[in-house]
């Protein structure tokens, strides 16, 4: 078992075992449906890629392993263990707060949680913040060259029926979020958002209802 998951892990990670090097691995074994590995060897080779081929990525599996990984496993040292049985738990966290969600967090003071699929198919909502018996929803949009404002805007629009039911039957808004990359991390685009959503769990808190969207 040892050795299967060091085979497994290395070929995973260098990509060996993609379809670009083994071809279509998946589809080939039901096509042939062998009823033992000589079989499946045979027609894999006559049909999918030839024994050369394999064995040359098999050569190359074996140099990952045993110089590359070797290398690598031989700069450990018993510090880099003992640090990351803590240090990984805040790399986690630091992860997660660099996601939106993670900074909106952060920004407003309260617990964020993902919505149920109900929510998202009746009332369009990714996320949703707890007040008291109230909810407020949150859409979170990514926005990139290919997802332009314009197009978001459009959506948002055709999906402010949505919100205003949601408000109706849960007592919060529904705020639209926009994400982008800077530098390889997530930003809220719309930073404005941060004081009306601020707003919106201040009067909620305070128990105003509204009469009026």
């Amino acid at each position: 078992m040892p050795k299967e998951w060091i085979l497994n892990s290395v070929m995973n990670r260098f990509q060996l075992n993609f379809k670009r090097n083994v071809g279509p691995t998946s589809e080939s074994i039901r096509k042939c449906s062998p009823k033992t590995v000589d079989e499946w060897r045979e027609y894999y080779f006559l049909r999918v890629k030839p024994r050369e081929h394999i064995v040359e990525l098999g050569k190359k599996l074996y140099v990952k392993i045993t110089e590359v990984i070797q290398s690598e496993v031989a700069e450990v040292t018993e510090q880099d263990c003992i640090d990351y049985m803590i240090d990984r738990t805040f790399d986690g966290y630091m992860t997660e707060i660099q996601t939106v969600y993670g900074q909106l967090e952060n920004m407003l003071g309260v617990k964020i949680e993902p919505a149920p699929d109900k929510w998202d198919r009746l009332f369009n909502v990714d996320f949703f913040v707890k007040i008291g018996e109230k909810y407020i929803g949150l859409q979170i949009k990514p926005v990139n060259d290919r997802i332009q404002l314009a197009e978001i805007f459009k959506e948002h629009g055709l999906q402010i029926k949505t919100h205003k039911e949601f408000t109706k039957k849960y007592g919060g808004k529904v705020f639209y979020i926009f994400s982008v990359k800077q530098d390889g991390k997530k930003v809220i685009a719309n930073p404005e958002v941060i004081k009306e959503i601020q707003e919106e769990v201040k009067r909620l808190k305070q128990g105003i209802i509204i009469w009026r969207i």
